[in-house]
Parts: C-alpha cells; sequence; structure tokens
C-alpha cells in the first residue's frame, strides 16, 4: 500500500504530539458527550479517529512516554531490541524509566526500499487494526461513527479500504500470522499487535497468546517483547 510507512508514522507520531496534555485534553473534552455506554474500540475511534482505534488499552500509556519517533521506527526499534537480546540469550527484564530503542534501519525490521518499506507498514497497520477487535465486537451505530472519523483523515481510498475491510473481518489470528514472511516480520507484527492492546485484559491476553503461537514465536522472545514493551512507559 502506497504512503503506508507514513500513515503509520503519522498516526503514532500524534501520540508524541498529544504527549503535553493539552491537546489530550481537548481530546477528552470533545469526546466526553458520547463516551458513555461504548466499547473500548468505539471510544477511541470518537476519541482519536484511527489513532483511537488502534491504540486502546494498553496502548494509551503511550500517550505519556515522551517518544519522539515515527511509528514505524517505534515498532522495528522495540522489535529488533527484543530480537536481538534474546538472541544473545539476554534476560527479559523491565527497565525503569522511558529506554532508548535501536533505530534499526537498513534491517528487516525497518527497510530503507520504500516499497518494502510501505509493504511492511501496511502488513503491521493491518496488525493493529486486527488487535484492536480483541477485547469486543463494533455495534453499527460505532461502525458508522468510526467510518465518519476514517473519511476526515485523509488517509486516502487504499488505507481506508484495508482498514474498513479488517474492521469487518473476523478476528483471526492465524491470517494475521500469515502476514509474517519471517522471523524477524513475525517479530515485528506481535510487536505491534502488543503495542495496540492492553496486554493484562483477558481477551487480549487470549489473543496475544493466540497470535504468538500462530505466529511461532518462542516464549521467551515473546518474554523479551513484553518487557521492552513494559520499558516504555
Amino acid at each position: 500500500m502506497k504512503d503506508a510507512r507514513s500513515i503509520l508514522d503519522s498516526l503514532m507520531g500524534t501520540v508524541t504530539q498529544m504527549s503535553g496534555g493539552a491537546s489530550a485534553g481537548g481530546l477528552a473534552g470533545k469526546a466526553r458527550s458520547t463516551w458513555d455506554g461504548q466499547s473500548s474500540l468505539g471510544k477511541g475511534a470518537i476519541a482519536g479517529g484511527l489513532l483511537g482505534v488502534l491504540l486502546t488499552g494498553g496502548g494509551r500509556k503511550l500517550l505519556g512516554t515522551g517518544l519522539k519517533v515515527g511509528g514505524a521506527a517505534l515498532i522495528g526499534g522495540l522489535a529488533y531490541k527484543a530480537y536481538e537480546d534474546w538472541k544473545a540469550g539476554k534476560p527479559a527484564t523491565i527497565e525503569p524509566g522511558p529506554i532508548a530503542l535501536p533505530q534499526p534501519k537498513g534491517t528487516a525490521f525497518l527497510p530503507d526500499d520504500r516499497q518494502s518499506a510501505d509493504d511492511l507498514a501496511a502488513r503491521l497497520l493491518q496488525a493493529m487494526v486486527a488487535a484492536a477487535k480483541a477485547d469486543g465486537h463494533v455495534t453499527i451505530e460505532e461502525r458508522a461513527r468510526i467510518d465518519t472519523q476514517l473519511a476526515s483523515l485523509g488517509l486516502g481510498a487504499e488505507a481506508q479500504a484495508m482498514i474498513a475491510a479488517e474492521l469487518d473481518a473476523p478476528l483471526d489470528a492465524g491470517r494475521i500470522a500469515a502476514l509474517a514472511r519471517s522471523e524477524e516480520e513475525a517479530t515485528e507484527i506481535y510487536a505491534a499487535s502488543l503495542l495496540t492492546v492492553d496486554p493484562d485484559g483477558a481477551a487480549e491476553k487470549g489473543y496475544l497468546a493466540m497470535l504468538a503461537a500462530r505466529l511461532k514465536l518462542p516464549p521467551d522472545l515473546v518474554a523479551h517483547l513484553h518487557a521492552r514493551a513494559a520499558s516504555l512507559g
């Protein structure tokens, strides 16, 4: 999907811009009148367009991390760090405070080639939208609001179609796992999914466990990914 990396960067870049509090407060004020009675996915969509759809639950903790990197670099750096530590046999430990993530440019985690970068980003976006649905379904009314938000974000017809199709598709960890073309990509798809959900929620735990199994990720690598995500803040 053309410009998928730019879309991913701009969506998650919004998170860092909101970390000062003023924008987040204004966003909450606009959403307050329609906040009650919605599912978590519906709440996210009302509060922040696609950003809210993708960063439900635990993902919202990124609002306060102060990280100043784009979405592709954040996901790629986290996955790369976890993967390299796992390969080196290091213990999976949570480091205090926000961690400095490497920028693995030119690797499978953050390709230099524009087409390869867009292709990977499109699959990461697909995985994130799927993960955002892990804790429940979207009502007809909520979906209408989501579609309105998507139309206002200027993402382009291709991106909107992909996101809409993923929102409509049944939750299927096996289908998402099939997006990975290597162990590195499997690690990154899991990282993107992990950053999207509340990893302590019962439904989300179940989805992440199934996704890890379908991706054939070793348990100790999964432990490194959770430790790195927890170290974000």
